[in-house]
């Protein structure tokens, strides 16, 4: 009798001992399912990120090619190209001649879904690298073109929110473009601010474009273009042909834009970050 009254108490002691094992043990359940859940919602999070910038990116190469082809109609429109390399004064940050394209004057700070740009800083990075002014020895040193006092002289030609591209109003963007033009760096004339001061110059009818387009989160895509004037009138006036194969059978059959009394056409692209 009295051994198994000390059998009953032994067992029961051992199960008072045992009484929290069921709470750990589903507290333990509990964090493994939260850290499930948790990398759960991280790796989504992180996925839409990066289909939400991969859209972005996409949209904002578009938007910049876009701007390139918008701007190429009003370079038609205008007989003498140096009125767009400079403005007859300081050469502050656009010339004479701008696109019909703009949202206000060639400085100053616009609010987009990007942030603040400020045109003139904008301006300044495209030529020497830096947001305050550039002098002619800083654009002549400025690394990211190689041609010494032949380095481009970007001037303010184009901007504005993408939406406001067309007159309809039926673009649906946030995106913010700018658009500026420079002479060919290829030229030898050591003058960035005329199109060729010489006839026999080999750049001379020839002008670069750059193109920035700027989005939500830090988004920016960069196109550079080379137009150039020809001789030949045979085409049809408007017709740009310059991407995807059906344009460019097209184009093998017909010359590019025509100006008065010469066409322009697209010679060359680069695309960047």
């Amino acid at each position: 009798m009295t051994m198994r009254r000390h059998e009953a108490g032994v067992s029961g002691a051992r199960l008072a001992r045992e009484d929290g094992v069921a709470l750990i043990i589903a507290l333990m359940a509990m964090l493994l399912m939260s850290a499930l859940g948790l990398a759960l919602t991280l790796t989504t999070n992180t996925e839409t990120r990066i289909s939400g910038n991969y859209r972005s990116g996409v949209e904002a190469m578009y938007a910049a090619d876009a701007a390139i082809e918008r701007v190429m109609q009003d370079v038609l429109t205008v007989p003498d190209w140096n009125d767009m390399l400079w403005d007859g004064q300081n050469n502050c940050c656009a010339g004479a001649v701008t696109s019909s394209f703009t949202d206000g004057p060639p400085f100053g700070v616009r609010q987009t879904a990007a942030g603040p740009i400020d045109l003139t800083q904008a301006t300044n990075m495209v030529r020497c690298g830096k947001v305050t002014t550039c002098s002619d020895l800083d654009m002549n040193n400025y690394t990211e073109y190689p041609w010494g006092p032949n380095n481009p002289r970007w001037q303010l030609y184009a901007y504005g929110p993408m939406e406001e591209m067309i007159p309809t109003n039926t673009i649906n963007s946030q995106m913010y473009v700018i658009v500026w033009i420079a002479d060919d760096p290829a030229e030898n004339d050591g003058n960035p601010l005329v199109d060729g001061s010489t006839a026999d110059n080999p750049g001379r009818g020839v002008l670069a474009m750059l193109a920035h387009a700027y989005g939500p989160n830090g988004v920016r895509r960069v196109i550079e273009v080379t137009i150039a004037k020809t001789d030949t009138t045979e085409i049809e006036r408007g017709y740009t042909g310059q991407r995807g194969q059906d344009e460019q059978n097209r184009r093998a059959r017909k010359a590019a834009v025509q100006t008065p009394g010469k066409t322009l056409s697209q010679q060359s692209f680069n695309v960047g970050q």
